[in-house]
């Protein structure tokens, strides 16, 4: 295994995304970012109405307007999750970035073809397109917070915890391919919420507790030994809970 290959991670950015960029820099010695615009808030209301409806993705926006409202009352937990499993999210002047307008874009293409990474890393980013993935002659891997099949999508956390299944609480890595967190499973980290956790906290501690299973992924393209699982759980693709759905979870069964 030639741990000096390049390896491109693509990221909307963000802390979660930083902790595992630091993780993997640390690990391997060509390590860059791609870091495209995140998508508009426009684009995402009309692209799930037209899936879920006006009314529930109208409720699913609010969520996220109160969680990014409330992330500034959980630092203190998010400190204690960093600290605790020994990771960093401070900016990494080591870590050359591009700044792109979006992963589909023919300026991301051109750039992965003439860096020939070795592997494509994807934490929070917009899904591929399929002229992308196919223009990708590399194995593209993701990180997702969630464990799949079962918690494909967004919060895949807190809907573990919402339907009394902390024994799939956790963080999946995998294949990409056409399908929502539906590729090849490489490696898969399970962990346990603390009581004072809420959805602001979960995906850190889905990446922050399970940056080794990035790493064992990205040394497995290296070496050319990748060998993706399939499971035969169930598969649902989740979304944020509307806000009258999270309030009651948080309200009757104390998950917020």
């Amino acid at each position: 295994m030639d741990t000096r290959k390049p390896i491109l991670i693509v990221t909307a950015g963000g802390r979660n995304p930083q902790i595992l960029i630091n993780a993997l820099a640390d690990r391997f010695a060509d390590v860059s970012v791609l870091e495209e615009q995140p998508e508009s808030k426009k684009l995402f209301l009309k692209r799930r109405a037209k899936k879920l409806g006006y009314l529930t993705a109208a409720g699913q926006f609010a969520t996220m307007a109160a969680s990014k409202f409330g992330k500034r009352f959980t630092e203190k937990r998010a400190e204690d999750i960093i600290r605790q499993f020994g990771v960093s999210d401070a900016p990494n002047a080591k870590v050359p970035v591009t700044r792109i307008t979006s992963i589909n874009s023919p300026e991301a293409i051109s750039h992965i073809g003439r860096l020939r990474p070795a592997a494509v890393f994807l934490v929070s980013c917009r899904m591929l397109s399929a002229a992308t993935l196919a223009a990708i002659a590399c194995p593209v891997i993701n990180f997702h917070a969630g464990i799949n099949p079962q918690y494909r999508g967004l919060m895949g956390g807190y809907w573990a915890r919402v339907r009394d299944d902390l024994g799939n609480f956790g963080s999946t890595v995998h294949l990409v391919d056409g399908g929502v967190d539906t590729g090849g499973i490489l490696y898969q980290a399970r962990m346990t919420p603390a009581k004072n956790d809420t959805m602001h906290t979960y995906p850190l501690l889905q990446i922050a507790a399970a940056t080794d299973i990035a790493i064992c992924a990205i040394e497995d393209a290296l070496a050319g030994r990748l060998m993706p699982q399939t499971s035969d759980a169930p598969s649902r693709q989740w979304y944020h809970p509307p806000i009258w759905s999270w309030a009651w979870n948080g309200v009757v069964k104390g998950i917020w």
